[in-house]
């Protein structure tokens, strides 16, 4: 019991080890039973929160501080009433949460994309910064290729991350 309050973390096996080691002969057995007659129990273990950095201290997300300055794009997939598949390519500006281009195709490939993208820049402008996952449409040589010939810089996050 004494160990018990001292270490609150630990439960009946690391207490049983704690024992032998000060020299005690005991079982986990019966530490185990004594540990639930008195009803003791380990707090749960809260949950490891997903971090926004890598271990050199950089932040992985960069906040928008500019209308135009992150896009952020991605696909939405939808089933019709008779079983054919949709695609959604959805481009937003993360800054004015506004929603810059949905297009709708059965098959939405990396040309498309391009396309879409392009035809974005030539009314709004180039954006700094494009957010994507790293799907194939937009990891696509072509795709990366083009991005840094208009100049826009590409910002890969997770696959089904928010």
């Amino acid at each position: 019991m004494e160990l018990a309050s001292q270490f609150g973390r630990y439960g009946y096996r690391r207490i049983t080890a704690l024992l032998r080691h000060r020299g005690w002969r005991v079982n986990h057995i019966r530490v185990e039973r004594i540990w639930r007659r008195e009803g003791l129990k380990a707090p749960v273990k809260q949950p490891k929160r997903g971090r926004l950095w890598f271990n050199d201290g950089s932040c992985v997300r960069l906040r928008p501080a500019w209308k135009d300055h992150v896009w952020a794009s991605d696909f939405v997939h939808l089933r019709l009433h008779h079983g054919t598949g949709v695609r959604l390519l959805t481009v937003i500006d993360e800054y004015s949460r506004a929603c810059l281009a949905i297009q709708a195709a059965r098959s939405i490939r990396s040309a498309d994309v391009i396309e879409a993208l392009a035809e974005l820049m030539v009314s709004r402008g180039v954006p700094d910064h494009i957010r994507s996952d790293n799907g194939p449409e937009f990891t696509a040589r072509a795709v990366r290729e083009w991005l840094g010939r208009v100049g826009a810089r590409t910002l890969y996050i997770e696959p089904g991350s928010p």
